[in-house]
């Protein structure tokens, strides 16, 4: 399996900005991070894939997430901009091989995670 390793969380003001890292082993093809926010179920944030020719975002983000890699570093990156308190939560990035069916932010696509960073939003 794929490890992984995030970095990058910590606590910010709404309205700032953080970016998270996520260091693997090794690239596969979909990368993604996901987050779990207190007493709500796990969500997928954003994926990049395919070549990283497409990447595909939760409504909840798009437009203030973009989520990139560099192959060179067998890296993933999230940046989030225009951060608001229901960002708060912990953020897991996954690497995964294929969609097996419900798409590139379905949990079910990835076998791999990491063990999370924390990323609190106060307002």
């Amino acid at each position: 399996q794929v490890q992984l390793v995030e970095a990058g969380g910590g606590s910010v003001q709404a309205g700032g900005s953080l970016r998270l890292s996520c260091r693997c082993t090794y690239a596969t093809n979909y990368m993604a991070w996901f987050r779990r926010a207190p007493g709500k179920e796990r969500e997928g944030v954003a994926a990049i894939y395919g070549g990283d020719v497409y990447t595909y975002y939760a409504n909840t983000v798009k437009g203030r997430f973009t989520i990139s890699r560099d192959n060179a570093k067998n890296t993933v990156y999230l940046a989030m901009n225009n951060l608001n308190p229901e960002d708060t939560g912990m953020y897991y990035c996954a690497a995964g091989l294929a969609d097996i069916g419900g798409g590139p932010l379905a949990a079910r696509t990835y076998t791999s995670w990491g063990q999370g960073t924390q990323v609190t939003v106060s307002s």
